[in-house]
């Protein structure tokens, strides 16, 4: 007896994937055929393996949870187990039905329905996932054209897999480490606020009853807490509306355009900022073209996805010049946004042949440049906020306390 792996449909129409155990490729049909199913197709017992194989290895768990919203993990693993089937021999359109069944997001799973129906249409993969851009980048559109073209669909798909768990990877690594100092600076801001609202009004009624002048920083304090109290509604409503105009503002191009060069202009972080966008370029670049994607048609995607005007303006003039015969080098040196380093790797790429692993080497290079400044920003930070939450306490408790030491100090006197 020998397992074999079939696709079928029921009375219902409803497609079903599975095994059946038979002495022949023949006797297996027959037998879905007595169930009632119309069988689609039955793969011999050694490619059966494979795809049993294939088919556990992007199994969904036992017990799962369906969220709405369609998140970077859930595309990561959509390209790692898309890569793990078509690497098994499953077809295309097979391989979207079956990860149908392994998908969490309600978004996702609609969205592959409908990339189902236009393949049985006979549009190919990337003419079908092009109709969602709000779910796949041009970066997954291009690379699995490219991948169709090329005949190395699963290839590309692993790449793009990788690609996107070290995307993933680093943005948790960020996302970790300034987790910390962002819970800080919360409580301490909830802290102040608490002290404002609630216990200096304590304070207030306290030196109400007193006839005493209360000394200037104390009166000034209490001022200012009456007037946070008064107007904690305005502030609210005034912050929510300066926020939605700063949005709307940089949503424009001349706004987009002036909030980047001033971020690239900050001290301490606008290299951050820099460093940031040209390790995204770097990785984008080095996964295109590895993927076999020309380099001019690279340029073309890597300027519509990067998220910065400033480096899409850059792209834009490398493209054109590269669109002429010059080199790739000549208008990253020109642009003065890239460093000499980047500069002189790319030089040797293009000499050597070697692009991929240069753009490569650069946004390993910058990944780590990154990591390391977070890190020792976190590791800053916490000590400068404690400093700062001491400072501003008890600069309030020392305001709150100078009228008890007056009276004290008079009443000592008297005595």
């Amino acid at each position: 007896m020998a397992k074999y792996f079939y696709t079928v449909r029921d009375a219902s129409g409803k497609k079903i994937v599975g095994y059946e155990d038979a002495a022949s490729k023949e006797e297996a049909v027959s037998s879905l055929q007595s169930k009632g199913m119309v069988v689609i197709s039955v793969a011999e017992p050694f490619e059966g393996a494979k795809l049993e194989g294939a088919y556990q290895a992007v199994s969904k768990p036992k017990y799962f949870k369906m969220h709405g919203r369609v998140k970077s993990n859930d595309l990561v693993l959509l390209s790692r187990q898309m890569a793990t089937l078509l690497s098994a021999g499953v077809t295309v359109l097979r391989t979207v039905d079956i990860l149908k069944k392994q998908v969490t997001s309600t978004r996702l799973l609609s969205t592959l329905n409908k990339v189902t129906k236009d393949m049985e249409a006979g549009l190919s993969l990337h003419e079908s996932l092009a109709k969602h851009p709000k779910i796949f980048s041009d970066l997954w559109i291009n690379l699995i054209e490219s991948g169709e073209a090329s005949g190395n669909l699963p290839l590309v798909l692993t790449r793009l897999a990788s690609y996107l768990e070290k995307r993933a990877e680093f943005k948790r690594k960020i996302i970790s480490a300034l987790f910390y100092p962002v819970i800080l600076l919360c409580v301490a801001l909830g802290a102040i606020t608490i002290f404002i609202l609630f216990v200096i009004p304590t304070f207030q009624k306290l030196y109400q009853g007193f006839n005493i002048t209360l000394p200037l920083p104390t009166q000034l304090l209490l001022d200012f807490s009456v007037f946070i109290r008064q107007a904690i509604l305005f502030i609210i409503g005034g912050i929510i509306v300066l926020v939605w105009l700063f949005r709307r503002y940089v949503s424009t191009e001349h706004g987009r355009r002036q909030w980047e060069k001033f971020r690239f202009n900050l001290p301490l972080f606008g290299e951050f900022f820099q460093v940031s966008v040209i390790e995204s370029f770097a990785s984008e670049m080095s996964t295109l073209i590895e993927s076999g994607v020309p380099i001019l048609y690279a340029l073309e995607i890597t300027e519509r996805s990067v998220n910065n005007k400033t480096v899409a303006d850059i792209v834009r003039t490398i493209k054109e010049d590269v669109r002429t015969g010059k080199s790739l080098s000549n208008p990253l040196e020109r642009s003065g946004f890239f460093s000499p380093m980047v500069v002189q790797m790319v030089t040797i790429g293009e000499e050597i042949g070697d692009l991929p692993n240069m753009f490569k080497k650069i946004s390993i290079y910058y990944q780590e440049y990154t990591e390391t400044f977070i890190t020792r920003f976190a590791a800053s930070f916490e000590p400068l906020m404690i400093v700062f939450m001491g400072a501003i306490i008890g600069t309030m408790v020392i305001c709150m306390y100078l009228p008890i030491f007056k009276i004290a100090s008079v009443g000592s006197g008297g005595g």
